[in-house]
C-alpha cells in the first residue's frame, strides 16, 4: 500500500510522439495530457481466479473502448479512498465509451475469500467488472508493484497513462477525457467530479499525518514495544507500560503470526501512541467467524466525539467481517493520543494499523 502518494508515470527519457489531434489539442491546457505516449499493449486478462459484474474480457474484446484499469484491495486504505473517484467516473463515463475494469489483487490471505470480496463490493457500491486476481497472475502480467495504481488503456489497446498511489485525481480525470476525444467521443461534462466521501473514504489530512501504516505480524511489523520479546507463533502473555510517538505493545494472551496477531483470551488488548486524524484498523473475528466486541479507549477514557465510524462514542463496537475498521476520527485540532483496544471475547485477529 501507498499512504498520501500520487505518481503519474510521464515520459521521462521517452519523447512524446503519434500524437492524435485530439490529444494534441489538450496539452496546451492539460498536463497531463503531455503524458499520454503510447506505453505497450494492454496485457492479457487471463488468469483471473473468477470475474463479478461480468463475464470474463479480453483486450480483444475491449478495442474500441478507453479503458481504465484499477488495481485494489479491499482493506488497503489507499484504495478505499480512490473508490469514490474510480466509482464516480465509471457512472459519468460509461455512455461515452469508457469501461473502469478493477482488479481485485489481495495483500493478506484474508481478501482471497469471496465472500469478504462480495461483502467489500456491496460495502463500497462497486458495480463495474471485477477480476478476481488472488494468483498475481494480472499484476504480474502488468508489472504492477502497488495498490491502488490505475493505468489508462486507448481505444487501440495500448496504455497511455499509469498512477501508482491515491490522489492526482484532476490529472487522471483530464487524461480519461482526452483519451475520449481522440476515440471521438466528445458529448461529456468536462467538468470534473467531486465525489461525495465519508468515514473511511474521507480524503487523509495528510498535513497532520505523523504516523505510518504499521504492520502487527512478525514478518514486517515495526515499533512494537511490549518487554516481552514476541514468541512466533505461539501463546504468550505480553504488557505494556508507557509509549513514545508511534509505538505500540501488546496486552493480555496473543499469538503473534508472519501477518497477524490472535487474541488468546478475554480482554486481550493492543495499545498504539498515534498522531493522526483518523486510526483505522485492519482486524477480523478470527476462524470461529463469531462476532467479537470491542471497546476502545483514547488516552485512558471513552472517545467521545472522537470516534470512528465503527464505534460508538463510549468507545463499543462489533467486529463481525475481516476488513479495515475506523475507529478514531478526531475532532478539532488533531493532538497526539494513546489508543487501546480490548477485545471482549477471545479469537479476533489484528493485521495492520492506518491512518488518515
Amino acid at each position: 500500500m501507498l499512504l498520501g502518494v500520487a505518481i503519474v508515470i510521464a515520459g521521462a527519457g521517452f519523447p512524446y510522439r503519434g500524437a492524435h489531434d485530439a490529444v494534441a489539442a489538450d496539452i496546451a491546457t492539460n498536463p497531463a495530457a503531455a503524458s499520454l505516449y503510447p506505453q505497450g499493449s494492454m496485457p492479457n486478462l487471463s488468469g483471473a481466479d473468477t470475474w463479478l459484474n461480468s463475464a470474463p474480457l479480453t483486450p480483444a474484446q475491449l478495442k474500441g473502448k478507453v479503458v481504465l484499469v484499477d488495481f485494489w484491495t479491499y482493506s488497503c486504505i489507499n484504495c478505499i479512498r480512490t473508490i469514490p473517484y474510480i466509482r464516480a467516473w465509471a457512472d459519468k463515463y460509461r455512455d461515452s465509451g469508457l469501461v473502469v475494469l478493477g482488479v481485485h489483487t489481495p495483500e493478506f490471505q484474508f481478501e482471497q475469500d469471496l465472500s469478504n470480496i462480495h461483502a467489500a463490493m456491496d460495502r463500497f457500491r462497486i458495480d463495474f467488472p471485477v477480476a478476481v486476481d488472488s494468483g498475481y497472475r494480472i499484476w504480474q502480467s502488468f508489472g504492477n508493484r502497488a495498490w491502488p495504481a490505475v493505468y489508462l488503456v486507448d481505444g487501440g489497446g495500448n496504455i497511455r497513462y499509469r498512477q501508482f498511489g491515491e490522489g492526482s485525481y484532476e490529472s487522471t480525470e483530464r487524461a480519461i477525457q482526452a483519451l475520449l476525444r481522440e476515440a471521438g467521443k466528445n458529448s461529456f461534462n468536462t467538468a470534473l467530479v467531486h465525489p461525495v466521501a465519508t468515514d473511511e473514504q474521507m480524503a487523509p489530512d495528510v498535513n497532520q499525518i505523523r504516523s505510518g501504516e504499521t504492520y502487527v505480524g512478525y514478518a514486517q511489523a515495526t515499533g512494537f514495544r511490549s518487554p516481552e520479546s514476541v514468541r512466533k507463533n505461539a501463546e504468550q502473555a505480553y504488557t505494556t507500560g508507557k509509549l513514545g510517538l508511534n509505538d505500540w505493545g501488546l496486552i493480555g494472551n496473543w499469538t503473534v503470526h508472519t501477518d497477524r496477531a490472535t487474541a488468546g483470551q478475554p480482554e486481550s488488548g493492543i495499545a498504539y501512541r498515534f498522531s493522526a486524524r483518523d486510526l483505522h484498523l485492519v482486524l477480523g473475528p478470527g476462524k470461529s467467524g463469531n462476532p467479537v466486541r470491542i471497546r476502545v479507549t483514547v488516552d485512558g477514557h471513552a472517545p467521545g466525539a472522537n470516534h470512528g465510524a465503527d464505534i460508538d462514542e463510549q468507545g463499543y463496537g462489533v467486529v463481525t467481517q475481516t476488513r479495515l475498521h475506523q475507529l478514531v476520527r478526531q475532532v478539532g485540532d488533531v493532538r497526539e493520543l494513546r489508543f487501546e483496544v480490548r477485545f471482549l471475547e477471545p479469537g479476533a485477529e489484528v493485521y495492520a494499523f492506518t491512518f488518515g
